[in-house]
């Protein structure tokens, strides 16, 4: 029996046109953060970079199956889910060089990119900050009736911390419509997550607070489109938190200054060639487009994240008087009270 991609192709429901939309969309993500590398080595970076090369199935296969209505919170590696939640580039990237025009006018950069036209409440450089957050905006959305619901993603290391517990627990306590996305790639940081880890693991967690859930191949787009368009089913329709944990690998170091050296190259080379990309081009290969198609599939992904990396480099630096908006508003100025007289 086939496995692998090729035991996709034995399904006999593979939506071609919806691979291919699958399939660009973690080609700009590849490309978005390739360039931003690229920025980041030519100094025009405002903080870190944390990118997700090797992880797009996992942005793609969910945040497509995503509604425009519904909300998004993502990590510090949030580049490629805000992107596919639909996302401008040119605004995240001028926002990641701290230009006028990115999607906080420069002043969030990389690990805080937001974007509330498309849902996309912010990432955040807090690890598993964004499941508290979450479980708020859930919270929110119970009370007020809406009809959507709340994707959280975040990292396996984020499972180790007290928001986890605290923000699954309140989510089961009340059914609110959140689905949680563990996007598991092996690593805390620079450190192995098994190692720091203990028991069974992300889901087993998560079924002890009463969320259930799925496990899924995190490089293969086609599993977990399926496993985000069921669990988002039954959140929808009242059935409380769903939890998905995808396993995938980061291909890149932690940071844009980690070389990484703390994992073999041959461990790196064999996750490089069975990579979510990799997968994907198999999958259409053998759906029947030629190379040539391919190819161009994938120059037309590319060629918007280029236009957007140049307009960035290119775009003026944000207004001084910017600083002072999308601040707290503590009313009008109040004259200074006079100091207490203290007692003798």
């Amino acid at each position: 029996m086939a496995s692998g991609p090729l035991r996709e192709l034995e399904r006999t429901n593979l939506d071609l046109e919806r691979l291919k939309a699958q399939f660009r969309a973690m080609v700009a993500i590849r490309a978005f953060e390739e360039l931003a590398l690229r920025a980041a080595a030519e100094g025009l970076v405002k903080g870190a970079i944390h990118p997700s090369i090797g992880q797009e199935a996992v942005a793609v296969g969910v945040c497509l199956e995503l509604r425009p209505a519904d909300y998004l919170l993502s990590t510090h590696r949030g580049h490629g889910h805000t992107l596919a939640k639909g996302a401008d580039p040119f605004a995240m990237m001028a926002e990641l060089m701290g230009r006028a025009g990115g999607t906080s006018n420069g002043k969030g950069g990389s690990m805080h990119i937001a974007d509330f036209k498309v849902g996309m409440l912010g990432a955040n450089g807090v690890v598993a900050a964004n499941i508290g957050i979450a479980a708020g905006a859930a919270h929110a959305i119970r009370l007020l009736g809406e009809d959507r619901i709340v994707c959280c993603i975040f990292g396996d290391g984020a499972i180790n911390r007290g928001p986890f517990l605290e923000g699954l627990n309140w989510a089961a306590v009340y059914r609110l419509p959140v689905l949680f996305v563990c996007e598991d790639n092996g690593f805390a940081a620079t450190t192995r997550t098994r190692a720091l880890t203990a028991g069974p693991g992300p889901l087993a967690r998560a079924r002890a607070l009463g969320v259930d859930g799925q496990a899924v191949d995190g490089n293969d787009v086609l599993a977990v489109s399926e496993a985000t368009r069921a669990l988002s089913a039954e959140v929808r329709t009242g059935g409380g938190p769903r939890f998905l944990h995808a396993k995938t690998y980061r291909l890149s170091g932690h940071t844009h200054a980690d070389p990484a050296a703390y994992r073999p190259a041959a461990e790196v080379e064999e996750h490089r060639r069975r990579c979510p990309i990799a997968r994907a081009r198999e999958l259409l290969a053998g759906a029947g487009l030629d190379p040539a198609a391919i190819e161009a599939l994938e120059r037309a992904a590319r060629a918007p994240i280029e236009r957007a990396y140049e307009a960035a480099r290119a775009a003026p630096w944000p207004e001084p008087a910017l600083a002072w908006s999308d601040v707290q508003d503590t009313g009008a100025e109040r004259p200074a009270a006079a100091p207490a007289e203290v007692p003798a």
